[in-house]
Order: structure tokens, then C-alpha cells, then sequence
């Protein structure tokens, strides 16, 4: 990729992204460009991933081609005021903040701009994240593609409509939280069981893992693999008929409802959902 990728901002999620693109050889280091009040972070990219560390959004804003705006949501109205008149002419701008509709950002910069809206979640630390990719109407096919570039880089992306960013939210956005409380009840069941709490951890984190690569690499429904541990009057079925007795999909799905409306929610106050 010959394109120059420029971040204002270096917090978790921008630093992880900046790691993504160097160790996938997206593009070389020189090509990368990051601008942060966070001097430690800066110089710890600069270090460790030689990309050019910049000090002012300006002019870090007028000579890149894919513009990622990695700040806060509180943020993102004093940023793009100060850029909004030295983006180079036809630069994508990627958003990575819930909250913000991409209407909301197109009156920010006040003119017309290719812009696409994304949301991806904290796996992007491990290069596993997934990410949703909501573009303007102004975004071309070929800008789609360089920007689906840079998230695969660091997991796996789909373009989906913005009408669909609150499910994106609750499906993908939250949930590393809830899959990290049920990965704790399994390690909490196995210490009960004589377990040490490290080994139960790695057992029960490796199981969740193995588990989602099955429905990812095989394409068989997760009812189908499910139904294949559960041997005839055995442990598993045992303990899926508990589940179900417990409202386990149940409480899955409400959460995740709740999720969605404080999304909702929160696009309407102009606010990020803060995860």
C-alpha cells in the first residue's frame, strides 16, 4: 500500500492500529504518521515502530491520504476545527469514535468530505479485532478497499450500513466485556472443581478461543457445533439443560438490547458510548 496513513491520536485504540499496520507490512514505517499531546506514547511509536512521530495536527492533516481520528469523542469538534482547512483534497477521513454519527461529522468539517465511520473493539491489542465500516456517500469502491486494508491488518472488518452501528455495537464493539465475565465464571467453576486459578484461566480462555475459530474457519452454524459436544445422556447436555434453565440466551440477548439502546441513546445526546 503506497498510501500515507496519518493518526491524531496515539490512546489504546490508535496505538494498537499503528501496531496492526507495521508488523502485517501494510506499508512501511516511513509511511505512517502520527500526531499526540501524549509525548511518552509518541515517542514509545516512534521507537518501537520507526513511523514519523509529528507534534502538530495541521500539518500532519495536510500531507496524508487516510486520515484516522484515533481521539475521544469529546474531542473530535476542537480537533476538526483546527484541520478542517489543511486536509489534502479527496483525503478519506476514518472515524473510530462511538457516538458520532457521520452526519454529526460532516457538519464539523463543514464541507463536503470521504469520510467512513468505523467501530472496532479491544482485540485490535492482539491483531484479532473486529471492526465495522460505515462510508459516506462521497467514499469510492477503491477507498473502501484501502481502508479495509488497514483493519484486516489487525483482525477482520465488514462494511455494513450506519443503520446497523448500535447491533455492530452490542454484537462486537461491547462484548469482549461480557465473553471476559464468562471466561471468569468458567475459571471461578474450575478453581471450585481443585483447579489452580492461572491454569483455570488458561483452559477456560483457550476453550472460548478454539470455540470461535470453529465457527469461523468451518462455516457450520454454532447450534450444529454445539449439538456435536453434546454426546446422549452426557456431561454436556447436563450442563447445556442448566444453562437453558438459567436463562443463559436469554440474559445474552437482554444485555446486548441494553447495549444497542444506550447506543441509541447516546448518538442522540451527541456523546461516545464510552464502552
Amino acid at each position: 500500500m503506497d498510501k500515507i496513513i496519518g493518526f491524531i491520536g496515539s490512546g489504546n485504540m490508535g496505538s494498537a492500529m499503528v501496531g496492526g499496520i507495521v508488523k502485517a507490512d501494510l506499508t512501511k514505517p516511513e509511511n505512517v504518521f502520527v500526531a499526540s499531546r501524549n509525548k511518552n506514547t509518541l515517542a514509545h511509536l516512534k521507537e518501537e515502530y520507526k513511523i514519523n512521530a509529528v507534534k502538530d495536527n495541521k500539518s500532519l492533516a495536510g500531507c496524508v491520504d487516510i486520515l484516522i481520528l484515533a481521539v475521544k469523542p469529546n474531542g473530535y469538534k476542537e480537533v476538526i476545527e483546527e484541520i478542517k482547512n489543511d486536509c489534502k483534497e479527496n483525503c478519506v477521513i476514518v472515524s473510530i469514535a462511538a457516538g458520532i454519527s457521520i452526519e454529526a461529522i460532516e457538519e464539523m468539517f463543514d464541507k463536503p468530505i470521504h469520510l467512513i465511520r468505523t467501530m472496532p473493539n479491544t482485540p485490535a491489542f492482539v491483531g484479532e479485532a473486529m471492526s465495522a465500516l460505515c462510508p459516506n456517500s462521497l467514499v469510492t469502491e477503491k477507498e473502501i478497499e484501502e481502508v479495509k486494508l488497514i483493519f484486516n491488518s489487525f483482525g477482520r472488518c465488514e462494511v455494513v450500513s450506519e443503520s446497523l452501528i448500535d447491533a455492530v455495537i452490542g454484537v462486537s464493539g461491547s462484548s469482549p466485556a461480557y465473553v471476559y465475565m464468562f471466561i471468569e465464571a468458567l475459571a471461578d467453576a474450575a478453581v471450585m472443581g481443585g483447579m489452580k486459578r492461572e491454569q483455570a484461566y488458561q483452559f477456560a480462555a483457550q476453550a472460548v478461543y478454539g470455540s470461535a475459530k470453529m465457527v469461523l474457519e468451518t462455516g457450520i452454524h454454532p447450534g450444529i457445533l454445539k449439538d456435536n459436544v453434546c454426546s446422549p445422556a452426557g456431561t454436556t447436555i447436563e450442563a447445556v439443560r442448566e444453562l437453558e434453565r438459567q436463562g443463559f440466551r436469554s440474559a445474552i440477548i437482554e444485555a446486548s438490547k441494553a447495549c444497542m439502546d444506550k447506543s441509541k441513546e447516546m448518538t442522540k445526546k451527541g456523546k461516545g458510548d464510552g464502552k
